[in-house]
């Protein structure tokens, strides 16, 4: 099983709902990054949002190592203009025992200021997800202990947003921005958001490399089957997850629409 470029082929890989889980599946080099990057979005992207790369003194090695990698001049910055993907490194310090997050470069965020995040650890970059101490931190944690130079790992996610814009950070309580959504119109105001998530270890600095890839389309753009598992999966979010991802103000028009396109 691999993981596509596309909401509807990261969709059937993507967990349905229940417990959290890591769900990863290992990736060829050829599987790493899409091989089609939108270079002009990427560009305009970070230009237009400052706040989208974020330093540390102890990212200049590693990005330096991926820029390397991914055949242009630089560190992270650069590597980030040249590749779909967003990039996170994430290192332990000599006498530390947690990965810090040292280093983003992240034009496409899902509700998320990379400002906020930088310098914490794993547990605490992650502490907005419901259930993510209770069900996943520990086996992250030995993940990311464990992982070696050479394999790659990917896994994918899906969200429900009321914008289409690569860029997702919501202004708006959900009540309020999902507010003109009916079953009616649901194929054309909901739009399903993918992230395609890839992690590796560099083989010089031993740094951590968390890639996120953006792709979203207009939940009617979707093939039956995926709609039909979005219509099931928004029923079946963990307690607490489905607040955190605006569930309640949409999932009625999800659901409606969903069954009426299954008939």
């Amino acid at each position: 099983m691999t993981l596509g470029f596309s909401v509807d082929s990261l969709l059937p890989k993507a967990r349905g709902g229940g417990q959290l889980r890591m769900g990863l599946v290992k990736l060829e080099e050829r599987e790493w990054r899409d091989p089609m990057p939108d270079w002009e979005a990427r560009t305009a992207s970070f230009a237009a949002w400052p706040e989208a790369v974020q330093l540390t003194p102890e990212v200049d090695a590693p990005g330096r190592e991926l820029a390397a990698m991914l055949g242009v001049e630089g560190a992270l910055p650069e590597a980030a203009l040249a590749t779909h993907e967003d990039l996170c490194l994430l290192t332990k310090q000599p006498d530390g025992e947690v990965y810090r997050l040292i280093g983003a470069a992240v034009a496409w965020p899902s509700d998320w200021h990379p400002s906020k995040k930088i310098g914490l650890p794993l547990r605490a970059l992650h502490a907005p997800i419901a259930g993510y101490e209770e069900q996943l931190a520990t086996g992250v944690d030995r993940f990311m202990e464990t992982l070696r130079p050479g394999p790659i790992y990917g896994r994918c996610n899906w969200f429900i947003a009321a914008t289409g814009e690569r860029r997702w950070l919501p202004d708006k309580p959900p009540q309020q921005a999902f507010a003109h959504v009916t079953p009616e119109n649901a194929d054309e105001t909901l739009f399903v958001r993918s992230e395609r998530q890839t992690l590796r270890r560099l083989p010089e600095t031993g740094a951590i490399l968390f890639t996120i890839g953006i792709y979203v389309e207009p939940l009617g753009k979707l093939s039956p089957a995926n709609i039909a598992m979005l219509g099931r999966a928004v029923q079946s979010l963990v307690s607490g997850e489905g607040d955190r991802r605006g569930a309640p103000a949409y999932a009625a028009s999800l659901i409606a629409f969903a069954e009426r396109t299954a008939v």
